[in-house]
């Protein structure tokens, strides 16, 4: 029997659902904030970087981030996390060949890879750029996958747990002290706002005591060892200060825009899109390279109510590619979607049952999100009926 998850309490969530006046984002994404106009932080975020940030400005501070770091012996000076997707290649073409750094991009293995994924990574990789790529044991992958995706509602946990750590490790192992990222999704997507007028992010204690609210001592109850986790873990938080490492967000210096970032790298790095759309959305040329991507997206539609389709109309909204009425009605279209490409395979890969998948799914589900219809789950709120309520009371 799979425990029942308190997912309001665990994550935090107001009591009621409540959706943002120009997007279609709700008050569940964790630590999202509403004004008293009903407007979320991310929406003001990106009002505030139209109307106010002077972009030459901050232009001139990245110039002077890179002075500051480079290096003219011929060694890297800075560390870009990429996968050969949009964000990462954008972020590291611009480096090297506007601003001259010489970086050295950092690729964490997908849980299960795409094939195109990897012809992507590989085309970044030609366009000009040295990678190191961590792939750690694949029995203790599969093995974090399913406890994590049991324990945490998050199959993609493990490979988070990389990718916040490898950069650290390589940054130390070259001795880089600048690691840059893409986008601040915490400012972008809605979130903690502490850094969002600000280059960086603080380096919390990545010391082994801590592994994302999870001590090693409890995947070592479950039957994995120190040694298995190592791979995911970062160095000792006195040599990631010892290196004097900085990591900062590209997207501060220069305006995030992921569609234009796409259309960036298919001209520069030969990103190509999925022939179709992905699953759970509309869009073709977002997180093309893991497999089990859409477990993740899902598990959020499960536990807060807020699927793939939504967290991208919401963005989109902001930049401006679309209204919040196109927004609803693709979300009503695609939220939610079941990933039914891989499921197969992602069942292979966790040894897991169909029945044991829905069981731990359901255990996830929010009681003030979900309400059980003639047998059949459904949403007790959604933004496309609110959008549709409005519109009858306009009218």
């Amino acid at each position: 029997m799979i425990e029942k998850r308190d997912v309001q309490k665990l994550y935090k969530l107001p009591a009621q659902v409540k959706f943002c006046r120009k997007c279609t984002i709700s008050n569940q994404r964790p630590r999202i904030t509403f004004d008293e106009n009903g407007v979320c932080s991310a929406c003001n975020f990106a009002k505030i970087k139209k109307s106010e940030f002077d972009w030459d400005q901050r232009e001139k501070e990245l110039l002077e981030l890179c002075d500051r770091h480079r290096k003219s012996d011929g060694s890297y000076d800075v560390i870009v996390p990429c996968s050969g997707g949009k964000d990462g290649s954008l972020v590291a073409h611009q480096l090297k060949y506007k601003y001259g750094m010489n970086p050295l991009t950092v690729t964490w293995a997908p849980l299960i890879s795409t094939e195109l994924g990897r012809k992507n990574l590989d085309s970044f990789i030609d366009a000009g750029f040295d990678n190191v790529f961590g792939k750690p044991n694949g029995i203790v992958t599969r093995k974090l996958t399913h406890l994590s995706f049991k324990h945490m509602g998050d199959p993609f946990q493990p490979f988070i747990y990389g990718q916040t750590n490898f950069p650290l490790k390589m940054a130390v192992q070259h001795n880089v002290s600048l690691i840059m990222y893409g986008e601040n999704g915490e400012v972008e997507y809605g979130g903690d706002m502490k850094n969002a007028f600000r280059p960086t992010r603080e380096i919390a204690d990545h010391d082994s005591h801590y592994f994302s609210g999870l001590p090693p001592e409890f995947w070592e109850q479950h039957g994995l060892s120190r040694a298995d986790l190592a791979p995911f873990m970062a160095p000792k938080y006195q040599d990631i200060l010892k290196n004097e490492t900085e990591i900062h967000f590209f997207g501060y210096y220069k305006n995030w825009d992921p569609q234009e970032n796409y259309y960036y790298c298919r001209e520069h790095t030969g990103l190509e899109p999925n022939p179709e759309r992905s699953e759970g959305t509309y869009s073709k040329y977002a997180s093309l390279d893991d497999k089990v991507d859409g477990y993740h997206y899902y598990l959020a539609y499960i536990k807060f109510g807020i699927g793939r389709t939504t967290s991208d109309t919401a963005h989109e909204i902001r930049d401006g590619k679309i209204d919040r009425e196109e927004g609803c009605a693709l979300v009503k279209r695609y939220d939610g979607e079941f990933p039914q490409k891989y499921f197969q395979l992602f069942l292979e890969f966790c040894e897991m049952t169909e029945g044991e998948f829905h069981e731990i799914i359901d255990s996830w589900r929010a009681e003030h999100i979900w309400n059980k219809v003639n047998g059949q789950w459904a949403l007790r709120h959604a933004v496309y009926d609110e959008e549709a309520e409005q519109g009858s009371m306009a009218a």
